[in-house]
């Protein structure tokens, strides 16, 4: 009979890191670990405080259903017993991992995915004013892809700053919902001109039908907006594209589902992360092999990580070691 253990762990970040709606100095994460026999599986979730979730949730919500993983439930079982959420994600990876580890086959063996190979990641520079920014973009000079955290009111003066400062950088930019009662089809015009790649979640959740007329020239990207698979037919024709991440979807097996339903539905796809550590990141890492972005720089942010870490060289995130996960 397997043993679940599931505990709360802290990770400090390297810097304050600041968004439109919060600002962090450590990320809670809750890890799950899953023995069968001789073989032990591992997976991490990190709640998403603007759905109400905290560690204390994701925990109970982990006890409730220890009863039914002990006994042998599987991924497709978790989609039943659990809503999407950091609880789902951790079970979901420790499930993924101990499959691996017990069979000797790869994740991305069992996906059918091709062997991996590293990924171009974004970097997130946070939420600041002008030249705080573009002084922590020169810091980073020579990262291939920024993301740039955005706050609302001086939006364009910040991308203008750290366009400035980088030159050669690709841009994404994230509004983190700031941007209701402000001209969104405008910012998109001036963000396009200082060459921003796609927009994620200009308005807050629930009001994305003004976004309808919105006529961007930038791919508006849904985060807050979308979860899993049932919330995704709600944005058609408002984004026209999706951030999948793990913790929102609730795991790997339902975040691969939803990026699959979203590419049948014309939707660009990117994956991304809440802040997390290199054992949270291990599957988005699969994911985003079918994503056209990657923001999966996460454990860059915090000022520890796990042992046998995920491999950062120049712009590229490399793929999980098996001592790791998968």
């Amino acid at each position: 009979m397997r043993q679940l253990l599931a505990q709360v762990e802290r990770f400090p970040t390297r810097r304050p890191f600041v968004i439109a709606r919060a600002t962090k100095t450590h990320v809670d994460v809750v890890t799950v670990t899953l023995r069968d026999g001789p073989h032990a599986g591992r997976g991490e979730g990190t709640p998403i405080d603007y759905r109400g979730e905290d560690c204390a949730s994701a925990l109970a919500a982990i006890e409730a259903v220890r009863g039914e993983v002990e006994a042998g439930a599987g991924r497709a079982d978790l989609l039943d017993l659990l809503g999407p959420g950091a609880a789902r994600n951790a079970l979901d990876a420790a499930l993924w991992d101990l499959e691996a580890k017990a069979s000797g086959v790869a994740v991305w063996q069992r996906i059918g995915l091709p062997p991996p190979r590293p990924l171009l990641t974004a970097f997130t520079i946070s939420l600041g004013e002008p030249a705080a920014m573009a002084e922590a973009a020169r810091a980073v000079a020579g990262r291939e892809l920024l993301k740039l955290k955005l706050g609302g009111e001086g939006d364009l003066d910040r991308v203008r700053a750290v366009r400035q400062a980088a030159p050669a950088a690709r841009l994404i930019a994230d509004a983190n919902q700031s941007w209701a009662g402000l001209d969104v089809e405008a910012l998109c015009h001036g963000l396009h001109a200082l060459g921003v790649e796609l927009v994620e979640q200009p308005l807050p959740a629930g009001q994305d039908a003004e976004l309808a007329h919105v006529r961007s020239p930038v791919p508006l990207a849904a985060d807050e907006s979308v979860h899993d698979c049932a919330s995704l037919d709600a944005i058609v024709g408002r984004y026209r594209m999706v951030n999948v991440k793990l913790d929102k979807a609730g795991g790997l097996t339902e975040g691969l589902a939803l990026i699959h339903a979203a590419q049948q539905r014309g939707l660009g796809v990117m994956v991304g992360c809440m802040l997390s550590t290199s054992l949270g990141i291990a599957p988005a890492f699969l994911a985003a092999m079918h994503a056209s972005h990657a923001d999966l720089d996460g454990p860059l942010l915090l000022a520890e990580d796990r042992a046998h870490p995920l491999a950062f060289s120049g712009s590229d995130v490399h793929p999980p070691d098996r001592a790791l996960w998968g």
